[in-house]
């Protein structure tokens, strides 16, 4: 009776497991890109323009999650592990039933999940809730592939067994393999041993175009006179020779517009003009032309930046000697015309309120100024984040008030800095790394902690490796290796 029962169940399990094979397959990768429209309109890196930090989060992220849905659409492709992925998300706006208009450009929120499906529309959803998006246009997307809905629906109706049928059984409970599945953490020992051998592949492969990179930039940074040529974004060796190779070529065609450059820094980035730090910006879709008008208004450029620093300067006098600084990792990106109508306002406003701070009282202090906030507040490194539409009133208690706490935060950050630096160094000695670096979302406290567990360990997998800390684990085009701040032993 007993191997009867046992046949009839087995027999039942197969058929709900071709069942759920059939369904998970009713979903294309086609209708899997539609079905994730709205989430990527929600975290698509082109609308954190302003925001690098958060765009270069997202953009690693989509990069890891495509492969995930590549490797899911693989014949036979069965070595899935958890994949833990962070997001920013923007807010949507309250009425709005466009699908891409009804999200924010200012608001934005963390969102951080793990992938451990094993096809598409279960991954899908998965993302999906994840973020506090609609799913309800999932269910158009398999009407057609399923018409017979009703019988469709008593036939895939979910069977849920007691406990003691699998100890019966001996078939495994999926629930119990879930929750061990969802309790298994990535460690660092064993993410290395599963990527290190593609790790140093790719750096291999890499290493030509690396010195190629090298000896672009020393030449063009000795031809022009430059200060520094920097990258907004996480771009690939080849994309970065690429766009050395174009501004050489400009050099050599028009070498008369280049002639104001001395002493300056050029940054890659999303769009030209200047920065509201005074660096150079050429936009990496723009042609040559846009390039050559850029460097034709420097001289314009450099008229406005003195009235920018003339009008910091003018603040600092109205607010008691307070530094007013413009902090790249930190702000988004603005152009110097941006920036300058930033700092009008707020002058013009501060001119109108006629508050009273005693001349040199916050002379040693920073602050800079943000758009989209609207409460002041004290940094960890002990600056003041200070909204462009803040009360005059509250301004003036709340710096009044922060002041001490604002001196002996800036006295600690110089002592992290320090620090900061000293860990690197020692680090990059102790496993013989090619570089160590983090990620601009990573803050000094967070880049001390995992530089002091990583020198508690034995990695001999680092050795002439490119090591990046992030906030996940990843393994970039070019070979280096992106691991996440806490990451766990």
């Amino acid at each position: 009776m007993f191997c009867c029962l046992r046949v009839v169940r087995r027999l039942c399990l197969e058929k709900i497991l071709l069942q759920c094979i059939i369904q998970s397959r009713t979903l294309s990768g086609a209708d899997a890109i539609n079905a994730l429209r709205p989430f990527y309109f929600a975290v698509h890196p082109d609308f954190f323009g302003q925001h690098p930090k958060e765009r270069e989060v997202n953009e690693n992220s989509l990069k890891r999650l495509n492969g995930y849905l590549e490797n899911l659409q693989k014949p036979g492709f069965r070595s899935f592990k958890p994949t833990q992925l962070t997001f920013y998300v923007r807010e949507r706006e309250p009425n709005s039933s466009n699908v891409q208009e009804s999200f924010s450009t200012s608001g934005f929120r963390a969102v951080s999940f793990t992938l451990h499906t094993r096809d598409l529309l279960s991954t899908v959803l998965d993302i999906l809730n994840s973020c506090s998006l609609s799913t309800e246009h999932i269910q158009s997307l398999n009407v057609n592939s399923q018409p017979h809905k009703e019988a469709k629906s008593t036939q895939n109706r979910p069977i849920k067994w007691d406990k003691t049928y699998y100890s019966f059984t001996g078939f495994k409970d999926p629930e119990e393999d879930l929750e061990q599945a969802q309790r298994v953490e990535t460690t660092l020992t064993s993410w290395l041993d599963d990527n290190e051998a593609s790790a140093v592949k790719k750096l291999k492969k890499s290493l030509p175009l690396r010195k190629e990179l090298e000896r672009l930039k020393n030449e063009l940074s000795h031809q022009l006179q430059l200060s520094d040529i920097r990258w907004q974004r996480s771009w690939g060796i080849a994309h970065r020779c690429s766009q050395l190779h174009s501004l050489g070529r400009l050099v050599q065609q028009r070498p008369e517009v280049l002639k104001n450059v001395k002493g300056r820094t050029v940054v890659f980035t999303d769009r030209s003009g200047m920065s509201a730090a005074g660096h150079i910006m050429l936009g990496t879709m723009d042609v040559h032309h846009h390039w050559t008008k850029i460097f034709e208004r420097l001289p314009n450029y450099y008229k406005l930046q003195k009235r920018l620093l003339f009008l910091e300067d003018q603040i600092s006098q109205l607010l008691g000697g307070i530094q007013v600084i413009y902090i790249e990792e930190l702000q988004p990106l603005l152009t110097l015309e941006e920036y300058y109508e930033t700092l009008d306002s707020f002058y013009n406003k501060l001119l109108d309120s006629r508050l009273r701070f005693h001349p040199h009282s916050l002379r040693g202090l920073q602050m800079i100024l943000e758009s989209d906030r609207y409460t002041p507040s004290l940094h960890e490194f002990g600056h003041f984040t200070i909204p462009t539409v803040c009360d005059p009133a509250t301004l003036q208690w709340f710096i009044v008030a922060k002041a001490q706490e604002a001196r002996e935060n800036l006295k600690r950050k110089e002592e992290m800095m320090i620090t900061e630096k000293e860990l690197i160094g020692t680090s990059t000695e102790k496993f013989s790394l090619d570089r160590l670096y983090k990620e601009p979302s990573v803050s000094s406290a967070q880049m001390i902690n995992c530089c002091k567990r990583l020198l508690e360990e034995s990695l001999p997998y680092l050795q002439g490796m490119h090591l990046c800390i992030s906030h996940f684990y990843s393994v970039l085009q070019d070979g280096d290796l992106c691991i996440p701040w806490n990451w766990k032993s």
